[in-house]
């Protein structure tokens, strides 16, 4: 919310006109308008905004749409998929296979309003304890294989501004095939079965480097089920500098490590883990010149520099 004043350059012997400066948001047949008067008091005001905007607020009612799924394989939108999903959305999707299988999600479209439209991804029935990942942005996923029979996918969506929604494809997985781990960008995948046993080997195209590991096994569970031994790798550009890394672990390096990084270099490294998760950082070799190159790390309860 913004506020205009009046200024003038000489007296004029004139009483000031009020000013005011308004903005509106525009949501799905609603509204927001905001409003500031020069002149009247402030709290005046502020009852007549928050009454005015509380109207609003009720009179809104959530797009709900909920969804059981039974089939081995099928296709899942999200609502007006590819031409934007309705603000205030609100749908569940139920994935239900035949016991002792599991589930393979895999996205072919993703774009939801990043950090203020979230498709929650439950690893069972949606309760806290599991909740799987939450998605958002507009960056393809990989791959999401359930431990169970039962696989739910939650969207919520806010009052305004919205993406293209998503499509995934989901498939029932017998007990001893771990499922396509995934492509990669910029990547190519080599190896067509993925039952125990089986390896998949990934390399990248020219002008990218492999971050992770280029081949995956996969191996029979404790559980009776089988899974990758590794998270899937990625691809980044040869000369690039940071990036966003996801999986249970990985490494971190400079550029043009262990040689020497170049001057004038500004590298933003950022690591997600899974939510409940916690991220350990181990140094196996550090050398920066002193008092002129930093590395700082946030994140933490305050974030350090070295």
């Amino acid at each position: 919310m913004t506020a205009a004043s009046n200024r003038d350059g000489a007296a004029t012997g004139l009483a000031r006109r009020p000013e005011c400066a308004c903005r509106t948001r525009k949501g799905d047949g609603i509204r927001i308008f905001a409003l500031m008067k020069a002149g009247v008091q402030a709290h005046h005001w502020s009852r007549v905004l928050f009454l005015y905007m509380g109207l609003l607020a009720a009179s809104v009612k959530a797009q709900n749409c909920s969804y059981t799924l039974h089939s081995p394989n099928g296709t899942i939108e999200s609502p007006g998929y590819p031409y934007g999903y309705p603000n205030y959305a609100n749908c569940t999707w139920v994935i239900v296979a035949a016991e002792h299988n599991r589930i393979q999600l895999v996205f072919q479209g993703f774009a939801l309003e990043e950090d203020f439209d979230i498709l929650s991804v439950y690893d069972g029935p949606p309760s806290p304890g599991n909740l799987r990942t939450r998605l958002t942005g507009f960056q393809l996923p990989s791959p999401i294989v359930s431990t169970g029979s039962r696989l739910t996918l939650w969207l919520l969506s806010d009052y305004a501004v919205s993406g293209q929604g998503f499509k995934a494809v989901y498939e029932a997985l017998p007990s001893y095939t771990c499922g396509n781990p995934g492509q990669l960008l910029n990547g190519h995948q080599q190896g067509s079965t993925f039952n125990i046993g089986d390896k998949i080997r990934y390399s990248c195209s020219p002008g990218y480097v492999l971050e992770g590991h280029t081949t995956l096994s996969c191996l029979a569970t404790s559980a009776g089920t089988a899974a990758w031994d590794f998270p899937l790798p990625y691809c980044r550009a040869d000369d690039g500098c940071g990036g966003t890394l996801r999986g249970q672990s990985g490494v971190i390096t400079t550029p043009n490590y262990p040689a020497e990084y170049n001057n004038n270099a500004d590298c933003t490294w950022t690591v997600l883990a899974e939510p409940g998760d916690t991220i350990a950082l181990v140094f196996s070799d550090f050398q920066l010149e002193d008092d002129y190159d930093l590395l700082e790390v946030s994140g933490t309860e305050g974030s350090s520099q070295w």
